[in-house]
């Protein structure tokens, strides 16, 4: 395959109202070079993952078009989820998958930027392989204090963020009548990593948020009553992760983003949260996948729990999604959430 071809995963601040997550999938214009993949959307986080993929500048478009249509229907004055967020469409990043680099896709990334400022008024935030300081390259240090946060961030008031981080790249860069409805939106370019929640069986998630912060790579803070403070680095250097309640399925769920797979293989974040929550005497309820993941990634998975031998890609497959418990709570089909089978159309 020599055609130029990328992917964009918006997540949208709306998880509940299927009416305007309809609406906002609606206005993404598909044809046979512009897909939508996937939306994935969850009540407990209010928030909606959608997968696009195709020719460069149709995800361009279409990201624009999603964007647009946030702005319009979703409102962060009301919003209230599990997951931290900054905005209408928390971060939208730009993902090389074939003939197209990652500085292609930085410069994708800024112009969309520019123009959703530009066009619809709206403070936006350039991170990843995009960003302009290496202070602004972390999604989560950007989204520190979250939307509630921004208003003291944008008037000058108390803030987490240093003089590099505090301000959009473009649009209002003081608080506003439409950034107080649409918060910022974090546009960027990254690698592919794989959003991967463990499920705990636990209501609370006690138990869940020591795993978060005992295998994230940033570790925890550990502070003493006179002030002092020391930072304790996790496990896994390559995981993000944070516990927390899943209430509509009275469980609990230990989310991680992988953010390179090839150092941390899927299996390994489960099995590691598996041997922290039996230390607790809690067990695990399966895990799931948010988005789509690489062919290779789940055939990895499957030589985990299959080994090797005479085995097809299939067989590696199911190992893997049995293993991870993938369908234990919602049906995993492998033929929509496999980047390659779902591009291919794959009906196998």
């Amino acid at each position: 395959m020599d055609k130029q071809l990328i992917e964009c995963v918006p997540n949208i601040s709306e998880g509940r109202n299927q009416d305007i997550i309809n609406q906002i999938v609606d206005s993404i214009p598909q044809n046979e070079n512009c897909s939508v993949l996937s939306v994935e959307p969850d009540a407990d986080y209010n928030r909606t993952v959608i997968t696009i993929a195709g020719n460069p500048e149709e995800v361009y478009i279409a990201a624009y078009k999603l964007i647009e249509s946030a702005v319009k229907l979703i409102d962060m004055t009301k919003h209230q989820g599990e997951h931290p967020r900054l905005g209408v469409v928390d971060v939208c990043p730009f993902i090389p998958l074939n003939n197209y680099t990652m500085a292609q896709c930085s410069l994708l990334a800024e112009k969309l930027a520019e123009t959703v400022a530009n066009n619809l008024g709206v403070s936006t935030f350039l991170y990843g392989y995009s960003a302009k300081h290496a202070d602004r390259k972390l999604l989560s240090t950007l989204r520190k204090g979250q939307y509630e946060g921004l208003q003291n961030r944008l008037s000058n008031g108390e803030t987490a963020h240093n003089e590099f981080t505090r301000y959009p790249d473009f649009g209002p860069k003081q608080w506003c009548a439409a950034t107080k409805k649409s918060g910022g939106i974090t546009i960027g370019s990254r690698d592919i990593l794989i959003a991967y929640n463990v499920n705990i069986d636990e209501t609370d998630a006690v138990v869940a948020k020591k795993i978060g912060s005992i295998i994230r790579g940033s570790g925890r803070l550990i502070k003493q009553e006179n002030g002092e403070k020391m930072r304790v680095r996790g496990m896994v250097q390559e995981i993000q992760g944070m516990g927390v309640t899943l209430e509509t399925h009275s469980i609990s769920q230990v989310s991680m983003n992988i953010l390179d797979v090839d150092k941390c293989p899927i299996h390994k974040a489960f099995e590691i949260c598996k041997s922290l929550a039996k230390d607790h005497a809690v067990s695990l309820k399966g895990s799931e996948l948010v988005g789509l993941v690489p062919l290779k990634s789940m055939l990895e998975t499957g030589r985990w729990f299959l080994g090797e031998g005479n085995y097809s890609e299939e067989d590696y497959v199911d190992a893997a999604i049995n293993g991870l418990g993938l369908s234990e709570i919602d049906d995993f089909n492998p033929h929509e959430r496999i980047i390659e089978w779902a591009m291919a159309g794959d009906e196998k």
